[in-house]
């Protein structure tokens, strides 16, 4: 089963020096019904203004994966790790409650766009604190993220697999998916989606859609494309 969540339904934040989307309840946002989805806590999309920062701030114990769109970010914690991240660059952050992250647009004239996902960390897992890579731009679907780092995927302390899409008009990807539930996420452009049940749905630019009790999806793009599918074994 395929349920699509428009662009227009997330919640929407605009502080000035930052503009945020969120697919599920964040800061402000709150929506009862949208906590997460299974081990899923957090999907945003957020631009920085030139300049701008998060000073730093504790978060749960989360795998914490920035995929960079545009402009560049820099990461600091209080252990002193540091690191920074470019656009085609993906990085993961494993937080640990008791330590503080920061986050900073180091471009004075150029906004930092980012995805940002939360993925509750299993508690007994423990990997790098910080892991970086960088996504091509030649592959029409990479695995962006596992839990034991397949493929030179960053691992993640959780049963779940996230895929990177890069596709042009009239291509096609088809993945199996390994749990009963995954998210399915438009960076940019506008596609449909086929499930194994031959359940389908069309979906826009910023349009999601939650995916329940299938076997794989297929995706083909009408219009240049980026996506990432989560499949989400817990």
């Amino acid at each position: 089963m395929i349920t699509s969540r428009t662009v227009q339904q997330c919640g929407q934040a605009d502080y000035g020096w930052l503009q945020a989307r969120y697919t599920f309840s964040f800061g402000h946002y709150f929506d009862p019904q949208l906590l997460g989805y299974a081990s899923l806590r957090v999907l945003n999309q957020e631009v920085l203004t030139p300049g701008a920062s998060f000073q730093p701030r504790t978060w749960p114990k989360v795998d914490v994966v920035n995929l960079i769109l545009q402009g560049e970010a820099e990461y600091r914690d209080s252990d002193g790790n540091h690191v920074v991240a470019r656009a085609g660059e993906a990085l993961l952050l494993a937080a640990q409650p008791g330590i503080s992250y920061s986050e900073h647009n180091i471009s004075g004239e150029k906004p930092l766009t980012r995805m940002q996902l939360w993925l509750d960390a299993c508690p007994d897992r423990e990997n790098a604190a910080i892991q970086c890579l960088s996504i091509p731009t030649n592959a029409s679907a990479i695995l962006l993220a596992s839990p034991d780092g397949a493929q030179q995927s960053l691992q993640l302390r959780q049963q779940a697999w996230i895929y990177h899409l890069r596709l042009q008009p009239g291509e096609d990807v088809t993945l199996p998916l390994r749990g009963s539930r995954a998210y399915l996420q438009s960076i940019h452009g506008g596609f449909t989606v086929t499930a194994s049940s031959a359940d389908r749905q069309t979906l826009a630019c910023g349009d999601g859609a939650f995916i329940e009790k299938e076997q794989s999806v297929t995706i083909m793009a009408t219009t240049p494309t980026r996506a990432l599918v989560i499949d989400l074994a817990e």
